[in-house]
């Protein structure tokens, strides 16, 4: 029986001390997002990358494990729907290729449980597929849906497709994770001027609707130009956009 190695990716834990040099204060929250980045990014290393393959074949398996552990791919197989969803996945980039067909959870099942909590992409393959379950699977988001017997060139690219969408959903988390640490880093006034300036008012009617200076709302944008990490007014609009920012209308006028 193959065995894929599961060593888990380890979490890093050593602090970012030119982030805690800018903003000592924020040290604690730093540190943790730090880490949690690193490993993020670890996990998008293509040595960490893992494909599963759900198949109750034992033929296919070993066959399809044994060409891709040839193309240097990192697998894990499973006898199983079930089995796959009762395991605690690496937090690495992967793929899984998915039998439609199967005794107990059918590959569709499994596709249904497996968006209802997490995202992974798919790759449908069957000996006995139909119109209706292939247009399904697509619909439900599978990257592609082969045929066996699976021609190996077909299968290779639709993995490395599979891998490509999935780094950059990873690497799209990461960089809206990291927006939202820049936001959260805002005070509470700042995050009440921000929809306001982004949604078109100038600094004067930003401070008639708050009800402070317009001096005030100038060092409150510099400051929130800084700590969004905006190298222009026209950035800090798309950030915010990212953030699905709005105003809530005019706020209590009280320092």
């Amino acid at each position: 029986m193959f065995s894929a190695d599961s060593d888990s990716v380890k979490m890093s834990a050593r602090f970012d001390e030119r982030c805690a040099a800018h903003n000592p204060a924020d040290g604690r929250v730093l540190r943790r997002e730090g880490a949690f980045m690193r490993s993020a990014e670890v996990a998008m290393e293509p040595t960490k990358e893992m494909v599963y393959i759900v198949d109750d074949d034992p033929r296919v398996r070993e066959a399809l494990s044994s060409l891709l552990r040839a193309s240097g791919k990192r697998v894990r197989i499973f006898s199983s729907g079930q089995d796959f969803l009762d395991f605690r996945r690496e937090d690495s980039c992967a793929c899984l290729i998915l039998d439609l067909k199967m005794p107990g959870l059918g590959g569709l099942d499994v596709q249904r449980s497996i968006t209802a909590k997490t995202s992974i992409p798919l790759i449908f393959i069957t000996g006995r597929g139909d119109i209706p379950s292939t247009v399904t699977a697509m619909k439900g988001g599978a990257i592609d849906f082969l045929t066996k017997p699976v021609d190996e060139a077909a299968l290779l690219a639709s993995i490395e497709k599979a891998l490509r969408q999935d780094r950059a959903n990873r690497k799209e988390g990461i960089e809206h994770a990291r927006l939202v640490t820049r936001y959260e880093s805002l005070t509470p006034r700042e995050r009440e001027v921000l929809p306001l300036l982004v949604s078109g008012l100038l600094n004067k009617q930003v401070a008639f609707e708050l009800g402070i200076t317009e001096y005030t709302v100038q060092i409150h944008r510099g400051h929130i130009m800084r700590k969004m990490e905006a190298d222009s007014f026209a950035t800090l609009v798309k950030l915010a956009a990212k953030l699905k920012l709005e105003s809530a209308g005019a706020p209590n006028r009280n320092t």
